[in-house]
């Protein structure tokens, strides 16, 4: 069997060195933080008696990720993933509405809660389900990459209600870009994999655990020969006569019979130089995260969408005291300094719980994530490179790469099992890891 070098700690570089370790490969993977999971983790914030475990951001994923739930059944820890069958919409002073499957076969499984939506008009909710038709057809067109999402809903006849309401909401957390600057291919793949293929496919799946559990040292003892070196960042890969020589990890100059690069898009052309990699069309989007501890309980829903408002997401941390709020495509808010970011969550949260406004704010975090994600901007599908690369035994993993995804937790693991398959076939023992996504 080889032995394989993984760089980057992400999900990406986790889900090859699960997958080629599970296959009987001897993996060494570097990561330079003192901890796992690159964006999808959590750290220690506050000192002392304040110190808390906390998500970077809430990362939520829905059962038709089927390759992230074959990655923690690898780790063992698929049963700290707590599925949820109902998405709470809250309109502004309370109101609420609740999309959750029904009686009606597949694809029709929601008819009955989404006519009962109170937040769009009988007019919206006819357009909205005239798009979702639209959707099982789009499978042939070429032009998806190209156009944007908006100007999809546009052509479909959306009313701009039923697209802020609807449309913007589910979207842009999804992908966490907005829908002008969004390739259409990608907003109509979310809801056709995500609300139409599978009955179940919409689950939403919470961890109930901070992340960062999620790939304890514990957890890869059972996947396989995987040594795990932290605070060890790689600098440079080395190359000589067309082929990976090794790498330099921290001080250290390692060689390996094959490398696998799961560094983010910024980092990877100072890395590998060689490759000449096109990263000029890649941007970053960024995500906020807001954490509220109160005194008393604000909420006893599990988790809501919030219309019409900065904030997109309330999440239950811990009985009702402890929220998170979530803003993706946060831009409008990475100038805002920290204390204006804290009172219009306040605020804003008070118009959808009552009870907020009656209790005491004990402390406060907000993180910015700046680099959150690449930016699924029409045009870019081009221009993400493949696992394989012109450096034969030297391949390529991050949910930057061309994983027929956008970048989430999913396509980070894909990308992390594609790489790992063309480890195998150069090995000579060719195997299968991704599973294809449903018809």
């Amino acid at each position: 069997m080889a032995n394989v070098i993984v760089m980057g700690g992400g999900l990406a570089g986790l889900a090859a060195s699960a997958a080629l370790a599970g296959a009987g490969h001897s993996v060494q993977l570097f990561e330079s933080r003192p901890f796992l999971g690159g964006r999808a983790t959590s750290y220690e914030a506050g000192t002392g008696e304040e110190a808390e475990f906390i998500d970077n951001c809430q990362h939520v994923l829905l059962r038709c990720c089927d390759n992230l739930l074959d990655f923690y059944r690898r780790l063992g820890v698929e049963k700290r993933i707590a599925f949820h069958r109902e998405y709470t919409f809250i309109e502004p002073g309370g109101r609420r509405s609740v999309l959750k499957r029904g009686l009606l076969p597949t694809p029709a499984h929601f008819a009955e809660s989404f006519l009962r939506l109170s937040f769009l008009n009988i007019r919206e909710k006819l357009a909205v389900a005239t798009a979702m038709r639209a959707i099982a057809r789009e499978g042939g067109r070429e032009d998806l990459d190209h156009i944007s999402m908006r100007q999809w809903l546009d052509e479909k006849g959306q009313p701009p209600r039923a697209i802020e309401r609807f449309w913007r909401q589910v979207l842009v957390s999804a992908i966490n870009e907005e829908l002008d600057q969004m390739a259409a291919a990608h907003g109509i793949q979310v809801f056709r994999l995500g609300f139409l293929v599978r009955s179940d496919s919409y689950e939403m799946g919470v961890p109930t655990v901070p992340l960062g559990e999620l790939y304890a040292p514990d957890a890869w003892k059972r996947v396989g020969n995987v040594e795990i070196h932290f605070r060890t960042p790689v600098s440079r890969v080395l190359l000589a006569g067309g082929v990976a020589r090794g790498v330099i990890a921290g001080e250290r100059e390692l060689h390996a019979d094959y490398y696998v690069s799961a560094l983010p898009f910024e980092r990877a052309g100072a890395v590998m130089p060689e490759l000449e990699l096109d990263l000029s069309a890649f941007s970053h989007s960024p995500i906020t995260g807001i954490h509220l501890w109160f005194d008393r309980p604000v909420t006893d829903l599990p988790h809501a969408t919030l219309l019409d408002r900065t904030i997109q997401w309330m999440f239950n941390k811990h009985e009702g005291r402890y929220v998170q709020l979530v803003v993706s495509a946060s831009r409008n808010l990475t100038e805002m300094p920290r204390a204006e970011v804290i009172a219009l969550a306040l605020k804003e949260l008070a118009e959808f719980f009552p009870g907020a406004a009656a209790a005491r704010l004990e402390k406060a975090h907000v993180v910015k994530e700046m680099r959150a994600t690449f930016s699924a901007k029409p045009g870019l599908e081009e221009h993400r490179p493949h696992a394989t690369t012109c450096v034969p035994n030297l391949f390529l993993a991050g949910d930057w790469t061309r994983t027929g995804w956008p970048a989430t937790m999913e396509g980070a693991v894909r990308s992390g099992y594609l790489a790992a398959e063309a480890v195998t076939v150069a090995a000579g023992a060719p195997k299968r890891f991704l599973i294809p996504d449903a018809a």
